[in-house]
């Protein structure tokens, strides 16, 4: 059996690579990459000279079966995606599922990934937190945001510029434009930058200031008391009177 090595590449600076992940990226027999061209430079750059296979969302189910044989039959294959953690957001997901099912070692090495910086600078809670990644487009959005109404954890969300300000109105729709939040772009790049407020600020902030850049949005849970919670709270406390 070999090993599938699940390797976290930079969200921005090429120094967030770690020494482990240059190694193991030269030491297998192939490496999986999201796009070869955007792959191509980062290998280029630490003089990483190894064969490079195209995996990512629109082909994975079909060429997984015969990954998982390579590594059945004794190779090291480390995956990798354009930017962070494979499988957060990201190809990964399907590829590591069947390798577990068919006995394969998995492992992922410990990285850069876009979410931990961004929920950890916002200054909100960041000991218990959901990530919810990319809503729905169309689909299925509404009715996932009416579902994190009652959410008391921070939540993270990844947006992209085009679509910030109108995901954040209707956070705000959702949520109340009281409800405090950190809008974090371009992390770990030239301009990284995080906004932070409540929506209603963040929201003039970035209708102001047009927004660049894939964001991290950080969200604040809610602190209000779940309606049956209420009510139970309220019943005891007449029957006490």
């Amino acid at each position: 059996m070999g090993t599938l090595y699940i390797v976290p590449t930079p969200v921005g600076n090429m120094e967030d690579m770690t020494l482990r992940a240059i190694r193991i990226l030269k030491e297998a027999d192939l490496v999986l990459a999201e796009d070869t061209r955007t792959s191509g430079i980062l290998l280029k750059h630490f003089e990483i000279k190894n064969q490079l296979m195209a995996h990512h969302k629109f082909n994975e189910h079909g060429t997984s079966a015969a990954i998982v044989e390579r590594l059945k039959g004794g190779q090291t294959i480390a995956l990798i995606s354009d930017a962070g953690t494979p499988g957060i957001s990201d190809p990964g997901f399907y590829l590591a599922r069947e390798a577990v099912a068919a006995g394969v070692e998995v492992q992922c090495l410990p990285g850069a990934t876009a979410f931990v910086p961004a929920i950890v600078s916002s200054g909100l809670p960041c000991d218990r937190f959901c990530f919810e990644g990319f809503l729905p487009q169309k689909k299925g959005r509404a009715t996932r945001l009416d579902s994190l109404k009652a959410e008391t954890r921070t939540m993270i969300f990844y947006e992209s510029p085009y679509r910030v300000v109108k995901t954040l109105k209707q956070f705000a729709e959702y949520f109340g434009p009281e409800r405090q939040v950190s809008a974090c772009r371009e992390i770990s790049k030239i301009h990284e930058e995080s906004v932070r407020g409540t929506l209603e600020e963040v929201i003039a902030h970035f209708e102001e200031t047009p927004p660049k850049g894939e964001f991290v949005i950080v969200l604040a849970g809610t602190t209000e008391k779940p309606e049956k919670e209420k009510k139970k709270r309220k019943d005891k406390s007449e029957n006490e009177e």
